[in-house]
């Protein structure tokens, strides 16, 4: 499709279209393309910013029109850069910031640009919160769509065990609500399928009450002490209580220095009493250089890495679930770090356990659902000169941690440059199911930009 093609057809819809249409050349086009990962750089052929369903719709159907590919931008993390397109139309929904809180029902309706800060700043006001991302900043659209691991997960499930119901734009233009009374089989997909099936417009969520100080922070240690460090991570999550989150990371201090460090995040939601009794034993765990775990708000927590993970800073990550967290394992890992060109870079280990461990495999389209860890590389850098070794050690960490893999991989973190169907491994035994329901809604795969599922023909 021409540029005048394209440029003609934007004018044409510009009369009803409430949001904005931005071309390469216009006005904060150039800012507007750009999402999270600054080692992203598409250049859509049209940004659709849109205020409302209509705009999402009208926008669906004008890339329908123009024989476009098109791209879903919520909050613009997603690590990949799926948000965004080379010569398409992204659909960009960071317009629609929209929030309403029924404290009486304990639930929130918000539309799909929202972020988890904003979200958690409404919320927060009636003691009130559902599990979000561990940064604020994160749209809850991709986040919730993928799985949603989160600093509440144990006591609440994830972030997509929380959706009670959504509004969603099908590829054929029609405004569908999914829930467990309308659209089952819909709704069971997007809880985890990702944006495979439509646009989602907004997400209602449950919510629980988070109106005490919940117990977190970040306890630092020597990286001279990782293996003692890691081990004692390994025993002290063989049983951990569900209000209690607890991950591991091989890190560099926040001081700017680049000095490698081991350090243990964790926050418990529970009452003050079992959270200070759940936090003595890590407290008292080695000599710690930094102990920051005390009581703070959950919106404070939610935003408490943010500075570590900077928009437009150049990021590659590989990940993977782990069999078990064995000493090979842990050795391993304390080798490659040893290694890390960057001193953004870091290998994070999530643990999942409780709530979000008791659900299911096929309860909703995510499918993880045993206790055990994450494992994620995190390349992080600012100097396009370094984009060649930070990605080199991302990838030779990866490949020498395949020995303790386990199957299966988490949505969210999969990158572009991989072989393989990637989408298959991360939805296992539910794959075949979501093919199906693929076929149903969106037939000619329209919103491939994603980790794609392939609709059955």
């Amino acid at each position: 499709m021409s540029i005048p093609s394209v440029a003609r057809a934007a004018a044409e819809l510009s009369a009803s279209f409430r949001g904005e249409l931005l071309e390469p050349g216009d006005p904060g086009y150039e800012d507007a393309r750009k999402v999270h990962n600054g080692l992203v750089d598409k250049r859509p052929a049209l940004i659709a910013r849109c205020r409302g369903v209509a705009d999402v719709v009208d926008a669906i159907n004008l890339t329908e029109q123009l024989g476009l590919q098109v791209a879903i931008r919520g909050g613009g993390h997603n690590v990949a850069g799926r948000a965004t397109i080379d010569g398409g139309v992204m659909i960009d929904l960071s317009l629609m910031k929209g929030i309403v809180v029924d404290p009486k029902s304990r639930s929130v309706r918000a539309q799909g640009g929202v972020t988890w800060g904003e979200l958690n700043r409404e919320t927060q006001l009636h003691g009130l919160a559902v599990t979000g991302g561990v940064v604020s900043s994160t749209g809850i659209a991709g986040l919730t769509l993928g799985g949603g691991l989160g600093w509440l997960m144990g006591k609440y499930g994830l972030a997509l065990d929380n959706l009670r119901s959504v509004e969603i734009v099908t590829s054929d233009g029609k405004v569908l609500h999914a829930s467990n009374d309308e659209n089952t089989d819909l709704f069971w997909a997007i809880r985890g399928g990702g944006g495979n099936f439509g646009v989602v417009t907004s997400f209602e969520y449950q919510l629980h009450p988070i109106g005490q100080p919940v117990t977190a922070g970040p306890i630092v240690h020597p990286v001279d002490h990782a293996r003692s460090l890691l081990e004692f991570y390994r025993q002290t999550t063989q049983a951990l209580a569900d209000e209690h989150t607890l991950f591991a990371t091989l890190t560099h201090a926040p001081d700017g220095s680049g000095t490698k460090v081991a350090a243990l995040v964790t926050c418990h939601c529970g009452t003050p009493p079992d959270a200070e009794k759940a936090m003595q034993p890590l407290k008292q765990f080695g000599t710690p250089i930094l102990d920051a775990v005390g009581p703070m708000p959950y919106s404070q927590l939610n935003s408490m890495l943010d500075a570590n993970y900077p928009k437009g800073a150049l990021n590659y990550w590989k990940s993977n679930f782990l069999a078990e967290l064995s000493d090979a394992a842990i050795g391993t890992m304390i080798e490659c770090f040893d290694r890390c060109p960057t001193i953004m870079g870091q290998l994070l280990i999530e643990h999942i356990h409780g709530v979000a461990a008791r659900v299911g495999v096929s309860d909703t389209a995510f499918p993880h659902r045993r206790t055990g860890y994450n494992f994620l590389v995190l390349a992080q850098w600012t100097a396009p000169g370094d984009t060649s070794r930070c990605i080199a050690w991302a990838r030779e960490t990866y490949d020498r941690m395949q020995p303790f893999f386990a199957s299966g991989r988490y949505v969210n973190y999969l990158d572009d440059d991989e072989a393989g169907d990637l989408a298959s491994a991360a939805y296992g035994p539910n794959y075949r199911r979501l093919q199906h329901i693929k076929a149903k809604y969106d037939p000619k795969n329209v919103f491939r930009m994603n980790q794609n599922i392939r609709p059955l023909a």
